[in-house]
Order: C-alpha cells, then structure tokens, then sequence
C-alpha cells in the first residue's frame, strides 16, 4: 500500500510527490496522458525541430519560489536561460518600456514616471525573498512581516487605481497594466494591483526566465528529484473513478475542483460537492505557436532583448481588451502575451530559424478562432511579421481542456482570480487543502497560491497531507 496515491503529474503534482517522499513516504504518481508535466511540457507542433511550449513557457515565480529553490536544479538537469531584458513592451511611435533587472534601468524607459517606478517596486524587489515567502503561502499561514503589510496596502488595490495614482505617464501605465492582466481580470478590479506588484517585483529581484530546450526541461527534473527519493509515476493512468486507484492512506489531487467531484464524489458530503460545482472558472486563453523564418521584426528594437513582449498598446487598450472576456466578449485588439525563447535558446529551433509563442484571453470554453486578431496585433508592432511565417498551430479555449482536463474551458489560471476567490480558493476553509474526507486533498493551482510554475500549492498540500497521516 502507498502512502500516498498523487493524480496528475503537472508541477504541483510533482511537488507535492517530493515533500512526501522527503518526509520518507512510499509514494506513487498517475499521470493520464503519455507524457509527464501538465501545462509544462515542450512538443513540435508545427514542423519537425522546432520546440513549442504547450502551456506555460516563461517563469518568473519559479525563481523565486522557496519550494523550487530546495532543489539542486543544475544537478537535475534544468537550466533557467536569462535573457538581457525581463520584458518590453512596445508602443505605436516605434519605441518600448523595457523591465530590467535594474530598477534604474527600467525607469530610464519610462521617463518622467522613472522615479516613481522605483519607488514602488524597488522596495519589494530588494525584499523579495521575504515577499515570496508571504505572497506563495495560504493566507492563514502568513507571518507578521513589514514586507506583506506593504505589499497588501498596495496589492488590494485596483490596477487601474494605483497605475493612475502612481504615473503620470503612459509609458508606466501601460508596463504596469501588462503585468496586471495575467491575473486575466478586468483591471479596475480590487487586487489586480497585486499581479501587476508581484511579477513585476519578481523581474526585478529574480528575472522573467524560461527553460533551456522547453518547459518541459522542468517536469523532467521533478521527475528526476522523485526517482531519487524512490517514488514512481505511471503514464497513461487516466483516472476516472476512485476505483482506478491503487490501495493508498492519501489521495492528493493535481486536478480541477469539477475533476475532485467527478472522480471522488461519491465519498464526499453533497453540499461539498455542490460548492465545488459553484468554483468559478476565469476567462480562457486562445494561444498560436510559430515556426518562423527569422526573428519576429518589432520596430522597437529593445523588444528584442526579452523573451517576454506584451502586445497590447496603452493601459485603456489593455483594460478594454481584458474586460472582454469576463463578459463573455472576444476583443477586437487583444493584449497578447508573446514568448520568443529561440532568440537566447537555439535548442528551439534548427539553425537560422525561430520559434513565436502567443496568446490571448477569451470567454472561457470559446470556440472562436482569434488568429488573424492575434496576428495583427503583432504586426502593428512588428511590420513583416506574417512573412515569416512557415507554420503555425493553433488551440483554442474550448480545446484546451480535451487535451488538459486541469485547463477547464482554457482557463490556465486555475480559477477565476476575483479577490474574494484568490483569498479562498477552492472554498473558504481554514485548510484549503483539506476536504471533509481525511483521506482526501487537493494540489492544483485551484488552491493557494494559485497559479504559475512554482509548486507551492502542491508543498503546502503535501505538509497538509503529512500532518493527517502522522495522526493516522
């Protein structure tokens, strides 16, 4: 019998499997389809020897995660690659507000606004250490600490209400917005401010990395860390029922709240089950990977010092395009989040040529082909870009979750991140991780901290899970 049965092998899955089998538990992973790694892992997907990420593919809060920083990455075969710039994003006039690792640097592209900047993220960008301890925890878990009470003061605020309090300028604004939407709510939310502080913070301390030869360098070195601790995992194991699993004292779940409910319903109270129903899933994501001739040709050449650019123009573009898919409409001008990893890692794509990453936010579970918008964005910024197209692939928001069932309806974030659900996710219970069953517990970024290649919602539920079995 195992200890411990973990369904899913995505990064918290994986994390989750570690500190169980660090604490000397008999562990094993179920992984449904033939490849480890959930949203991280790296397949060809539009012509032979190029490397697209199939999810996530740049990770700043996997620097800067305490989880990951316990292991010896080097030794396991992972190598973040940093490129010289964290981000840019360009403008219309031809010019871009770049993120540095230097604070200073930064603000010597975002003119009058360049002190400001400073003043807000150079304080949380020298403590990061501290803040990552405090913003990748549950909120019951937190300790008194200067740092989180600065950063709340701030963080609970709108995007919108602290860009506009804080720059003049729109150079500012429209960095600070771009960092905001990945949290994929309408920017005049309270606690969007938060996303926008924390990523930005991250870049500055740590860097905006992605991992050489793909994302799924990463769950192959998890994997390794297991198989040194002595815990297996098993592909093509697709769960459907808890009569699927090996006898075990645990189950813990890298899965959505609709897939706990679908597979261990039976051994849950109904009203639980009925309030997982009731999780709110965020937008969804429609995404397009390139082959391509050449490097994408952004008339702002600063663009091409970062593996990050964030197509989306101003902050009142932004904030329109990201209040789109929240009530149920496509934009026009989508803010898209562009990966160029072949600039800084030539194991991507053969000799002279380059790979393009991409996505937009849509209504979740969208059928809707937002290519040519796509496209067009980057061209407004780049001017020849679909020339050096030689392929492409496309998933949208409705196709993410046949291929994923953790991406329900294209929804990458794990849940929608309104405040009220990033403070308790799934559900508000003192435990997040916990369910009524004892045996029973949930890993997925649909718990704190939420989403990102950190694996700290799959520690946290591992130290939950110990401290049942130690009872048991």
């Amino acid at each position: 019998m195992y200890d411990a049965v973990i369904i899913g092998s995505g990064p918290n899955g994986l994390a989750a499997a570690i500190e169980l089998a660090r604490a000397g538990r008999r562990i094993c992973v179920l992984e449904g389809a033939e490849t480890i790694g959930g949203g991280t892992r790296t397949r060809e997907l539009t012509l032979p020897g190029f490397l697209h990420d199939t999810c996530s593919a740049i990770h700043p809060l996997g620097v800067v995660s305490p989880f990951f920083q316990t292991l010896d990455i080097a030794a396991l075969g992972l190598e973040w690659v940093f490129p010289p710039a964290e981000l840019a994003h360009p403008f219309d006039d031809g010019t871009a507000a770049i993120l540095f690792r230097s604070t200073r640097s930064t603000g010597e592209t975002l003119g009058a606004d360049a002190r400001a900047w400073r003043d807000l993220l150079g304080p949380l960008a020298g403590a990061m250490d501290a803040l990552a301890a405090a913003f990748l925890r549950p909120v019951w878990k937190a300790r008194p600490s200067l740092v989180p009470v600065r950063f709340a003061w701030h963080g609970l605020r709108s995007c919108a209400s602290l860009a506009r309090g804080r720059f003049a300028g729109h150079r500012a604004r429209a960095l600070f917005a771009g960092c905001a939407a990945h949290s994929m709510v309408p920017l005049e939310r309270a606690g969007t401010a938060a996303f926008a502080l924390v990523l930005a913070a991250a870049g500055h301390a740590g860097g905006w990395p992605c991992a050489r030869g793909g994302s799924g360098a990463i769950a192959r070195a998890l994997a390794e860390q297991l198989k040194r601790l002595g815990g297996s995992i098993e592909t093509g194991r697709l769960v459907r029922s808890m009569n699927d699993l090996p006898p075990s004292r645990a189950v813990l779940f890298d899965t959505s709240p609709r897939q706990l409910a679908a597979i261990a319903g039976d051994q849950l109270p109904r009203r639980y089950v009925r309030r997982l129903s009731r999780f709110r899933q965020g937008p969804g994501v429609f995404k397009i990977d390139w082959a391509l001739e050449g490097p994408i040709p952004w008339k702002a050449r600063e663009c091409g010092s970062a593996a990050t650019v964030h197509v989306g123009g101003t902050f009142e573009e932004i904030a329109a395009s990201e209040s789109d898919p929240w009530h149920g409409r496509h934009p026009e001008r989508p803010f898209t989040i562009v990966a160029q990893q072949s600039l800084f890692d030539r194991t991507r794509a053969p000799a002279g040529k380059h790979t393009g990453w991409a996505y937009c936010h849509v209504p979740n579970g969208s059928d809707a082909d937002m290519t040519e918008r796509i496209e067009a964005q980057i061209e407004r910024f780049a001017p020849g870009f679909r020339d050096r197209i030689l392929a492409r692939h496309t998933i949208r928001a409705a196709e993410y979750e046949r291929e994923n069932p953790n991406i329900a309806g294209g929804d990458i974030g794990g849940g929608a991140n309104d405040i009220l659900q990033v403070l308790a996710r799934p559900l508000p219970r003192f435990n997040p991780y916990s369910t009524p069953n004892e045996r029973l517990f949930l890993c997925s970024s649909s718990t704190p901290p939420g989403a990102g290649v950190h694996g700290m919602c799959g520690y946290w539920a591992a130290r939950a899970a110990l401290r049942r079995l130690d009872r048991s």
